[in-house]
């Protein structure tokens, strides 16, 4: 029996993303497969223990008396054979703990510190999306000291600002006008010391999931149903959205999933990421890679793995027993 660490939380804008990821991962693993620990990372990077305790994922108060410091986490982790990282966002999506692991040999789920660094700055993976011709949507990378005259020549509005790094559209705006694009990047700014400006179209967005390594699944592209204008982070975690499967040709389908393998053996990425697309209606553009995409019962990745016959409690299976 596999001696499991299920790692949440951290010091990241999608600390309590995490948190609802790990909880339902804990809340469905194979326990006749696994022996499972827990442990959160504060806000502050401090390490904690859990004993099978869940209030913390539910409410975010840390229960005196109910959890444990971890002081010494090399030896910690090296008591386990797997840990399975759900840890969204900076410093635990971004490739520092993952490098953090190899540094001293710990088996961990998801992708290595290379792939995770180059999924998680989508500057970097614009560059290596434009490297494979893999058709974008006009955009700057643009930093503090930007001339918003110069983003204006290059892209007309309306446009969508996020910061390069993150994840579960924290940080994201659709803008119309010169006002909204300077408050916009000031916002973005807060997350990121560099920020992605990029045309905004009406579109589909498509979305697909990625699973194994040398031999792999890629599914069919989901899509998501929401009263929201573009799917944010209250369409993803508020309010009530539906997963369906995206009804569309076998063209559009094979040209996703072919732009889906480009990626995932170009970029080195291991195990399982999720993929997105818009789609106009005529043409396809990637949109970016999630490396520890959101993974809550109704999350798109395991949504999307669930249309493939895989259910959740097996797709946690198959990510610990491909380490």
């Amino acid at each position: 029996m596999k001696k499991v660490l299920v790692l949440f939380g951290g010091n990241s804008s999608e600390h309590f993303v995490s948190c609802k990821s790990a909880k339902s991962i804990v809340e469905h693993i194979d326990r006749k497969l696994f022996f499972y620990e827990m442990a959160g990372i504060s806000l502050n990077g401090e390490w904690y223990k859990f004993n099978d305790e869940l209030d913390y994922l539910e409410n975010g108060n840390w229960l005196e008396g109910r959890i444990f410091k971890i002081d010494n986490i090399i030896d910690y982790l090296r008591d386990f054979d797997v840990v399975f990282p759900i840890t969204h966002g900076k410093f635990g999506e971004d490739g520092k703990l993952q490098g953090f692991f190899d540094l001293f040999d710990i088996r961990y789920v998801g992708s290595r510190t290379n792939g995770s660094v180059v999924g998680f700055d989508k500057s970097l993976s614009k560059l290596i999306f434009e490297s494979l011709s893999i058709p974008q949507v006009p955009y700057v990378v643009v930093s503090e000291k930007y001339n918003v005259f110069n983003i204006i020549d290059k892209i007309d509005f309306p446009m969508i600002v996020k910061p390069c790094s993150g994840g579960s559209s924290i940080g994201i705006s659709k803008v119309n006008n010169k006002k909204e694009l300077n408050r916009a990047i000031k916002l973005a700014l807060k997350y990121d010391d560099r920020v992605i400006v990029e045309k905004f179209i009406e579109c589909r967005e498509l979305e697909c999931a990625v699973l194994g390594n040398r031999d792999f699944i890629i599914s069919s592209p989901g899509e998501i149903k929401s009263s929201n204008e573009f799917y944010d982070y209250d369409a993803k975690y508020v309010s009530k959205s539906s997963t369906c499967i995206a009804d569309v040709s076998s063209d559009v389908v094979d040209t996703i999933r072919n732009y889906c393998s480009r990626i995932f053996k170009y970029m080195g990425i291991k195990d399982y990421c999720r993929i997105d697309f818009f789609y106009d209606g005529y043409s396809i553009f990637v949109n970016e890679i999630n490396t520890i995409p959101g993974f809550t019962t109704i999350s798109m990745f395991p949504k999307l793995m669930e249309n493939e016959n895989i259910s959740y409690t097996d797709l946690i299976s198959i990510l610990i027993n491909n380490c």
